[in-house]
């Protein structure tokens, strides 16, 4: 039996999610957890590159993002290889997304610290998109730890 195409997200779809990824990976950057908690819904159920399964915003800022924001730097999506996928009805999406950071040993000195993400976004009534399951994982072969030591920006 022959299986439907996938359901690739128009082009303004698209482009909406890639620029919530854009505008989510700067606030990972800046170690701004006020300002990334409105892209994520806070009952969101998510698997990470630290914790296996979590519920809720807060475990997840408390069990991934502080074991990894403030110890890694410069963290982006790779938009130009980004897939979307979208329901039909455009109420969910999905971004398939390769990302990059950077990773510090216990002496300092960086490592390449790539890995790959899926979320998955509901459109909220207002026409916002929220996410509302992340899955990152680090790519093979490349360290758990790191010792980076930044700020948090706000909480």
């Amino acid at each position: 039996m022959q299986a439907l195409p996938l359901p690739q997200a128009d082009a303004a779809t698209a482009a909406a999610i890639k620029d919530w990824l854009a505008r989510f990976a700067a606030c990972v950057r800046e170690v701004d957890y006020a300002g990334a908690y409105p892209f994520w819904h806070d009952a969101i159920v998510i698997f990470g590159t630290y914790q296996e399964l979590v519920r809720s915003r807060q475990a997840w800022t408390d069990t991934q993002w502080d074991n990894v924001w403030p110890r890694t730097a410069d963290f982006a999506f790779d938009l130009a290889n980004t897939e979307v996928l979208a329901s039909p009805d455009g109420g969910m999406a999905v971004a398939i997304t390769p990302w990059t950071s950077t990773g510090f040993h216990r002496d300092g000195t960086p490592f390449p610290r790539p890995g790959r993400a899926t979320i998955v976004l509901a459109r909220q009534p207002d026409g916002r998109w929220v996410g509302v399951h992340s899955h990152m994982s680090l790519g093979k072969g490349v360290p758990q730890d790191s010792f980076g030591s930044r700020p948090i920006k706000a909480r």
